[in-house]
C-alpha cells in the first residue's frame, strides 16, 4: 500500500531518539543502518548503489524527487537502500525524460520512507554519536513494539553483504575482439564502471563475487577488477583468497571501495568500521603522486587502518583524503596493482578521476607488452 500525504510515520535510532514525519514510499517497516550522503543531485544513481544493501539512507539535499525518476539513472536493477529519510517528499517532478514520479517509483520496489522531518538535526546527530541502526514505521505500530524489531537488527560491522548484490550469472559487456579483456568480480558493481571499460574499448566479463581465480582465468582476461558492494570487508574471507592468488599471478589489478579494501586484506593491512563514513560528491582528495587534488564521488562506512600501510615495504600511499588525511588509495611496489577508496566513476559526481580508468588500460598494456 501507497503512502497518502498526510500519513504517519516515525523513525526511531538506536540511542533512543524518535523523530516523527509523514510517510515515503510504501507503507511498511524496515531496518538498516543509517548513514548520510551530502549530494545535491542524482538521488536515483545513489538509490540504486548495491553499496547502499542493508543501510537506510539521509539525504541532506532538502528536495527528493523533484525531477522524478528514469531508467537510464539506474546503477543496477533496483532501488538498494533499506529505507529512505528526507526533508521534503517531492512526488510532482518537472523532468520531461523522467519515467515515473519517485512516489510509484518507491511504492513498486517496495521500499519505507519517511519524510518532513529535521534532516539538518538527524545529520548533525549522527556525525555526533557516529553510525547505528534505526528503524522507520508508517504502520501505526507502538513505539515499544518497534523498539523491540531494532533491538533484533544485526549491526552491519561483522555482516557479509557482497554474495547478496553479486550477479548469479556471469555476463559480458563491450566488443568482443576489443584489444583488453578485463575480468570484473562483482561485490556490487555499479553499471558505470562497467561503462567506464567498455567505453575506453574494453571487453568485460562480471563474474559472481565467489567465482574462482580458475573460473577468470578459462577466460583469459588480460586484467581484473575489483569491484565495490557493501557490507564489512573482514568477512570476506574467500574474496580476499581469491585477490592473493591474482596478484601471486602477477595480473594487473584495480579495486574501487570495497574492491580497495580487499586488496588492502590480501596485503595484510587490516580495515575498520569509520564513525560515520564518507557519502556525497564533494570530498576533496590529493594524489600523493602527482602532487593534484580532486573532487571525489564516496560511499564508505568501512576504511584501511593508515599506520600499516604507512609502515609497509610493499605499498605506497597514491591518494589520501584532505579533510580527515584517512588513506583514499593504495599503489603496490612490485606488483601492477593499484586501488582506490572513492568512486571515479563519478555517477553522481563530478569527473576529476576518472583518469584512474584510463591508467589501468595503460596498465594492462604495458604489462601485456
Amino acid at each position: 500500500m501507497a503512502a497518502t500525504p498526510d500519513q504517519k510515520a516515525v523513525l526511531i535510532l538506536d540511542d533512543g531518539t524518535i523523530y516523527h514525519g509523514k510517510a515515503a514510499g510504501k507503507i511498511g517497516t524496515t531496518t538498516g543502518e543509517i548513514c548520510f550522503n551530502t549530494g545535491m543531485t542524482g538521488y536515483q544513481e545513489v538509490f540504486t548503489d548495491p553499496s547502499y544493501y542493508g543501510q537506510i539512507l539521509v539525504t541532506t539535499n532538502a528536495h527528493i524527487g523533484n525531477y522524478g525518476t528514469a531508467d537510464v539513472d539506474e546503477e543496477s536493477e533496483s532501488i538498494q537502500i533499506a529505507g529512505l529519510i528526507c526533508k521534503n517528499w517531492t512526488p510532482d517532478y518537472s523532468r520531461p525524460q523522467a519515467d515515473q514520479d519517485v512516489q510509484a517509483y518507491f511504492d513498486e520496489q517496495g521500499i519505507v520512507g519517511i519524510a518532513s522531518v529535521d534532516t539538518r538535526a538527524i545529520v548533525r546527530h549522527i556525525r555526533s554519536k557516529g553510525a547505528m541502526n534505526c528503524l522507520i514505521s508508517s504502520e501505526g505500530r507502538s513505539i515499544e513494539d518497534l523498539k523491540q524489531v531494532l533491538a533484533a537488527t544485526p549491526s552491519m560491522e561483522g555482516l557479509e553483504l557482497a554474495s547478496k548484490v553479486s550477479t548469479t550469472e556471469s555476463y559480458t559487456l563491450g566488443d568482443e575482439n576489443a584489444g583488453v579483456k578485463i575480468a570484473v568480480m562483482d561485490f556490487g558493481t555499479k553499471r558505470n564502471i562497467l561503462r567506464c571499460f567498455v567505453d575506453r574499448g574494453c571487453y568485460v566479463k562480471v563474474f559472481n563475487a565467489r567465482a574462482t581465480y580458475a573460473d577468470m582465468q578459462a577466460w583469459g582476461p588480460d586484467g581484473y577488477f575489483l569491484s565495490n558492494g557493501p557490507g564489512d570487508p573482514s568477512t570476506m574471507d574467500y574474496a580476499v583468497a581469491t585477490v592473493k592468488e591474482i596478484l601471486a599471478g602477477g595480473h594487473p589489478l584495480f579495486g574501487i571501495c570495497l574492491g580497495h579494501q580487499l586488496l588492502a586484506l590480501a596485503c595484510d593491512i587490516p580495515t575498520y568500521k569509520m564513525h560515520h563514513g564518507h557519502r556525497g560528491i564533494n570530498h576533496p582528495v590529493q594524489n600523493t603522486i602527482s602532487g593534484r587534488c580532486e573532487i571525489t564521488s564516496q560511499n564508505h562506512g568501512f576504511g584501511i587502518a593508515t599506520e600499516p600501510v604507512e609502515s609497509s615495504d610493499r605499498l605506497v600511499v597514491s591518494h589520501r583524503n584532505l579533510n580527515d588525511k584517512t588513506i583514499e588509495g593504495i599503489k603496490l611496489k612490485d606488483y601492477p596493482a593499484y586501488s582506490v577508496q572513492y568512486h571515479p566513476e563519478s555517477n553522481p559526481g563530478p569527473h576529476d578521476s576518472r583518469y584512474l580508468f584510463d591508467d589501468f588500460v595503460e596498465l594492462i598494456k604495458g604489462h601485456r607488452s
